[in-house]
């Protein structure tokens, strides 16, 4: 049985601007079910960002209806972790200390043993055992990337917002950490809602791809990405479904990348 966690329907986003409405997203419609994994592909500018920013409550929606479990969101939602494009790791705590903020929040408070061990399954989770101590300065880029992970997953949210958590990483990186999150997303029974320029990695990841316009962004297509799981993600992009997939999305995309 089909089961949506959350959706939005007609949302759009306007920003004001030296006495101007900006037009960032245009009226859509998008629902995503639990435990799915949606990416959304578009150009820069196109409110990928926003529709993120409005399913964790950090911003609302100018006209339209936007609601998780069946209730609007109308402020902060702490059912979803986010993880964006920056690790913002604090530079002064180590692995451990980082990982463990979050449950020093309000929020999601625990006791000093509990969020001991929650600290050190995220740690084991990761592939992060034996560098508890270490700060973030002293990682390569892709254990910073961990970093975030873990953090955003040590309070067990159920939904992760990932707005392109790995675009900064070579591209050999990349693919290990594609095979981490579908691993890690597996395992917790998470739902995505994940953001990214890169065509290849949403179908790599996915189980849906959204593509986006350009700005305001409307929906241009929406695709059903029908590889089997679980991905070998370091050799999926050989198989002749892939090809087809990219080819029919890129097909959609290749216009708006061009006027962006």
């Amino acid at each position: 049985m089909i089961q949506e966690l959350f959706s939005l329907e007609g949302v759009s986003k306007s920003f004001e601007r030296d006495s101007n409405a900006i037009m960032a997203l245009a009226p859509i419609d998008l629902s995503v079910e639990r435990e799915e994994f949606v990416a959304l592909v578009g150009p820069s500018g196109c409110g990928k960002s926003t529709i993120l920013n409005m399913v964790a409550g950090l911003l609302r929606p100018s006209a339209g209806r936007l609601h998780y479990d069946g209730r609007p969101v109308n402020d902060l939602n702490l059912r979803v972790g986010y993880m964006t494009q920056r690790d913002t790791l604090l530079p002064w705590r180590t692995v451990a200390d980082n990982i463990g903020s979050p449950l020093e929040l309000s929020a999601h408070r625990t006791s000093k043993s509990e969020r001991g061990d929650k600290i050190d399954r995220m740690i084991e989770l990761v592939g992060l055992k034996g560098f508890e101590k270490h700060y973030p300065g002293e990682l390569s880029g892709g254990m910073r990337r961990r970093v975030a992970l873990a953090r955003m997953l040590v309070y067990d949210p159920e939904t992760l917002l990932m707005d392109e958590p790995f675009g900064a990483l070579d591209a050999q990186l990349k693919l290990v950490m594609h095979d981490e999150i579908q691993r890690i997303v597996g395992i917790g029974r998470k739902t995505v809602l994940f953001v990214t320029h890169d065509l290849a990695e949403a179908i790599a990841l996915a189980d849906r791809v959204v593509v986006f316009s350009g700005r305001p962004g409307r929906v241009k297509t929406v695709r059903t990405v029908d590889l089997p799981r679980p991905r070998d993600v370091f050799r999926i992009r050989f198989a002749p479904r892939f090809t087809e997939l990219h080819e029919e999305l890129w097909d959609h995309l290749q216009d708006e990348v061009n006027r962006a």
